[in-house]
């Protein structure tokens, strides 16, 4: 493995940095004390004269569906196929190089891809559907159950009606409506945050949504259309107003007190009769065109689809991705172990990285030439500094060698193992990085925000005292150990 990676351009190049600091060193040691500022000042004017470059081209702007057509979700389709056949092979790849004997078989599809592709097939199957789907949702008490025996008759022929609870803290449970075609939300007084997250959540899936004011009888007849527009006017950048409807599914029974013509007094209970009649208007002009809403439904399940292929790729890229990550943090421990000067450990440390950009890159589908591999390490580098991880690495890793007392004072074993960390993080950042990117096939970009929060996160979940512990074992039994005085 070594001599593969001692193949690569960017890496022979960093450690030819550390072979040139040992002659310098020889020559003059005024001269090891030079590289600091200059090093430092060159990664920062080629990290902003990249930023730039970044800044100057125009943003992508995300495209919302507004209208989901046949064509739209063929296209997904289309798409999802795509996904399926690079996972398809990328899995025949991996399992014949785990399995490296000869074998002239045609090799069988992997059981998860074929699985796929069959909930694809299904999904086009979906596109024939006549039958609609109705979930009445909501928290408990709304009225949920009146509702759903109350719709009108004209309704069940085209639609079958079912009923979902929201989950304890309040959001719909998305797999329980993953099949269903129009939502009907019911509120019983004015909109609550819970509510309107849901609605938000609901919207942004792609679901038809008729928001419902349930039990209006509850209040007084002049307060029933002041809330009615209270959550109209929450909502009115969500929803047309005709789709927030005030209805009473069961209105609660009255007393009736009757005078009869012999003077006696009679009371009864009396049932009011349901108020749906907006209700049944709104619906009637939903289910008219019940093509729209199916096929809505299949975009929405093509899309998780698409989601479940994407996470399988990306895990399956993660286990092929980690043994180059722990490869190249040992290459960059090597290496500033060896270097003599502090102020290049980390210009060297970034052309491993530049290497380990491409590595991981190609992984990834995300290709990158040499020069935008550079710039990217580079940037890394500069905003390690910036976010002071250089320094934190330090100081995690110093007083766990403490124990060490040859290791301890050998400033080449902690420079080493601090490359090391440092390039882990990196590493594991450009990881999570490309597998958010991964939705789509981009060529050698990296937008340095996205990246800069990654670096932020894993180096917060890479702090644990284990994890370190862990590393400076693996470290010391892999460099050299060096005579008290050493490097210091």
């Amino acid at each position: 493995m070594t001599s593969e990676l001692l193949k690569r351009p960017i890496l022979l190049g960093g450690l030819g940095i550390t072979a040139a600091a040992w002659l310098l060193q020889g020559f003059d040691p005024g001269v090891i004390h030079l590289g600091s500022t200059a090093v430092w000042s060159a990664i920062a004017v080629g990290s902003g004269l990249w930023w730039f470059k970044q800044m100057g081209k125009p943003q992508p702007i995300v495209q919302t569906v507004q209208t989901i057509d046949r064509a739209v979700v063929e296209q997904r389709f289309q798409a999802v196929t795509t996904q399926i056949d690079q996972l398809a092979q990328e899995l025949l790849l991996a399992n014949s190089t785990a399995n490296s004997t000869a074998n002239s078989a045609e090799p069988a599809e992997p059981e998860i891809t074929r699985a796929l592709r069959q909930k694809l097939a299904a999904l086009g199957q979906e596109l024939e559907r006549q039958m609609l789907r109705v979930a009445v949702l909501g928290s408990a008490s709304v009225g949920k159950t009146a509702l759903a025996q109350a719709l009108p008759e004209s309704l069940m022929p085209v639609a079958e009606v079912t009923l979902t609870h929201s989950s304890p803290d309040g959001s719909p449970d998305l797999a329980q409506l993953s099949h269903t075609d129009l939502v009907l939300f019911v509120i019983c007084g004015d909109l609550s945050e819970s509510d309107f997250q849901t609605v938000q959540t609901l919207l942004q899936q792609h679901y038809r949504l008729l928001v419902l004011f349930n039990k209006q009888d509850q209040y007084l007849p002049a307060d029933r259309p002041v809330i009615l527009q209270q959550i109209r006017n929450r909502l009115h950048h969500l929803l047309e107003a005709t789709d927030i409807i005030g209805i009473s599914a069961q209105p609660a029974p009255l007393k009736v007190r009757q005078h009869q013509a012999d003077g006696t007094v009679e009371d009864r209970i009396e049932q009011p009769t349901s108020e749906l009649l907006s209700l049944q208007t709104r619906l009637q002009q939903a289910i008219e065109q019940p093509k729209s809403l199916v096929l809505a439904t299949v975009f929405r399940q093509t899309e998780a689809l698409s989601a479940i292929a994407r996470a399988e790729l990306n895990q399956l890229r993660r286990r092929r991705a980690m043994p180059v990550v722990e490869q190249y943090q040992w290459v960059a421990a090597a290496a500033a172990f060896a270097n003599p000067l502090p102020s290049l450990d980390l210009l060297t440390t970034a052309t491993i990285n530049a290497q380990m950009v491409m590595d991981l890159g190609a992984l990834y589908h995300q290709q990158f030439s040499l020069d935008q591999a550079k710039t990217v390490a580079a940037s890394l580098g500069s905003q390690m500094v910036k976010l002071g991880l250089v320094e934190m690495a330090s100081q995690a890793i110093s007083p766990l060698l403490k124990s060490h007392a040859l290791t301890y004072v050998a400033g080449g074993t902690l420079q080493g193992l601090s490359a090391a960390y440092l390039t882990r993080v990196a590493g594991l950042s450009l990881v999570e990085y490309f597998e958010e990117q991964s939705q789509s096939e981009t060529t050698g970009s990296v937008q340095i925000d996205g990246l800069v929060q990654k670096v932020k996160a894993v180096f917060q979940d890479n702090q644990r005292s284990a994890f370190l512990k862990n590393l400076v074992k693996q470290g010391l039994a892999r460099l050299p150990q060096a005579a008290p005085g050493a490097g210091a």
